[in-house]
C-alpha cells in the first residue's frame, strides 16, 4: 500500500525534503536561542509563543484549510478573488483582534500572567504567522509547492544565521530580540509569497467572505479549541512556577511536539492527505486502530532518540532527566495517534469535523482541570503526565465516538 501511494506522489520528495530542511532549520533556531539566552528567559520566549499560537486561531479562522481545498478547484479567472477576499478578510480580522486585545490589556495580561511587552510581542507574532500561514496555502493552493519550499528554506536559515549573529556577536541574551525577529522573519516570508500571487482590490467581495467563512467555520472551532487544551498547560506553569521551569518544559514538551508537527505537515500534507481525502472512512478507521500500537512505538522511540541530540546541544540550564524523557516520549506518542484520528476525521468534511468537534468539547473540561491540578501539585513533571492524560482521554473519545459514527462495514478483500 505505501508503494502504491510514493509511486503516485514522486513529485512531492523534493519539496517535501525542502519544506523539512526549513523547519529543521527552524526548529534548530529555537534550539540555538533556547541554550543561548538560558532557561528563564527562554520560558519568556515560550509564554508568549504560546499565546501568539492561541490568538492566531482566532484571527486566521481556518482560511488557510479553506484555500487548501477551495483554490485547487477553483477556475483560474476566480482565483484573483478568492486570494483577494481571503487576505483583506485576514487582515481586517487580525488588526481588529489585537486593537481589541490592546484596549483589554489590563485585565488580559493579568488574567495571563505577562506584562504588557509580552502581550504587544504575542499579539504582533500571531498577526505575523497568521498572514504567514494564509500566504503559504496560497501557494500550496495554486500548487506552487517547489517555489514555497524555496521561500521557506531561505527564510528559514536567514533566521538561524541572524539568531547566531545576535548571540555569538552581539551577545545579546534578551527574548524579547528573537521574538521580533521571529515577527520579522514571518512577515517577510508573507510578503515574498503574497507578492508572487495575484492580488486584485477590486475583486474583494464582502459576500465570498462570508461564504469562506461559513466554509472555515467548523475548522476554526476545532482549531481554537486544540490551541486551549494544548496551549494552556504552558500558562498553568507559568502562573504556577518560575519562568525558568517554563523553558524546561518547553525543551521536553515543546521540541518534540514541534518535530512531530513537522512530519504532519510537511509529510502528510503533502502526500498522505489527498490519499485520506479520497479512502473509505470506515476502512480508514479500521486501518488507523490496527495502526495505534506500531505508530505510538515508533514515535516514542523517536523522540527518545531525538530527545537525546537536544540534549548535546544544551547547557546545564536543561538538566536531562531520563524519567521525564521517559514522559514526554508517552505524551508524544499518544498525540501522534490523537493526530492521526483528527487527518483522518477531517477529511470526511463537516461530518467528521462535526465528530472531532464534538469530542474535543466533551473531553476538553476534564483534560483542563487536570492540566490545572497536575502542574499546580508536580510543576514541570506535572505537566508532562498531563499532557499524557489529555491526549489519552481525547484519543479514547474520538476513538468510541467515531466507532459508533463510522460503523463497520465489511471489508473489501484487497482492504483485508
Amino acid at each position: 500500500m505505501i508503494e502504491r501511494l510514493l509511486a503516485g506522489h514522486r513529485w512531492a520528495v523534493g519539496p517535501t525534503a525542502m519544506s523539512i530542511a526549513a523547519s529543521g532549520a527552524a526548529a534548530a533556531t529555537t534550539l540555538v536561542v533556547a541554550r543561548g539566552i538560558g532557561a528563564a528567559a527562554f520560558g519568556r520566549f515560550t509564554v508568549v509563543l504560546s499565546i501568539a499560537l492561541i490568538v492566531t486561531a482566532a484571527m486566521q479562522m481556518s482560511l488557510n484549510y479553506v484555500m487548501y481545498q477551495e483554490l485547487p478547484r477553483s477556475a483560474p479567472e476566480d482565483r484573483p478573488a478568492l486570494v483577494t477576499t481571503a487576505l483583506f478578510a485576514t487582515l481586517a480580522l487580525g488588526t481588529g483582534l489585537a486593537a481589541a486585545a490592546l484596549l483589554a490589556a489590563p485585565l488580559l495580561t493579568a488574567l495571563l500572567g505577562v506584562d504588557l511587552r509580552a502581550l504587544c510581542l504575542a499579539l504582533g507574532l500571531a498577526l505575523a504567522m497568521t498572514l504567514s500561514q494564509l500566504s503559504e496555502s496560497f501557494l500550496r493552493g495554486l500548487k506552487r509547492f517547489v517555489f514555497v519550499a524555496r521561500v521557506k528554506l531561505a527564510v528559514a536559515v536567514a533566521y538561524l544565521a541572524a539568531a547566531a549573529f545576535c548571540l555569538l556577536v552581539l551577545g545579546i541574551r534578551s527574548a524579547d530580540a528573537y521574538l521580533v525577529a521571529l515577527i520579522v522573519t514571518n512577515l517577510v516570508f508573507a510578503a515574498v509569497a503574497v507578492a508572487a500571487v495575484e492580488v486584485a482590490p477590486r475583486r474583494w467581495s464582502a459576500a465570498l467572505a462570508r461564504s469562506l467563512y461559513r466554509h472555515g467555520a467548523y475548522v476554526t472551532a476545532i482549531a481554537a479549541l486544540t490551541a486551549v487544551v494544548f496551549g494552556l498547560d504552558v500558562i498553568f506553569l507559568n502562573h504556577w512556577a518560575d519562568p525558568a521551569e517554563v523553558g524546561v518544559y518547553s525543551v521536553y514538551n515543546g521540541f518534540p511536539k514541534r518535530l512531530l508537527g513537522v512530519v504532519f505537515t510537511e509529510g502528510i500534507g503533502l502526500v498522505l492527505l489527498p490519499a485520506m481525502a479520497t479512502a473509505d472512512k470506515t476502512v480508514l478507521l479500521r486501518r488507523i486502530r490496527r495502526l495505534i500500537p506500531v505508530v505510538a512505538v515508533a514515535t516514542a522511540v523517536f523522540s527518545l532518540a531525538a530527545s537525546a541530540v537536544f540534549f548535546l546541544l544544551l547547557r546545564a540550564e536543561y538538566p536531562y532527566s531520563p524519567g521525564l524523557m521517559a514522559l514526554s516520549a508517552a505524551g508524544i506518542s499518544v498525540h501522534t495517534v490523537f493526530n492521526l484520528y483528527f487527518f483522518a476525521l477531517s477529511m470526511d468534511g463537516v461530518r467528521g469535523a462535526k465528530v472531532f468537534l464534538g469530542c474535543l468539547a466533551a473531553g476538553a473540561p476534564v483534560t483542563l482541570v487536570c492540566q490545572a491540578a497536575c502542574i499546580a501539585w508536580w510543576g514541570v513533571t506535572g505537566g508532562l503526565v498531563a499532557f499524557i492524560v489529555t491526549n489519552l482521554v481525547l484519543v479514547a473519545v474520538v476513538a468510541a465516538v467515531a466507532a459508533r459514527v463510522y460503523r463497520s462495514a465489511p471489508v473489501p478483500e484487497a482492504a483485508r
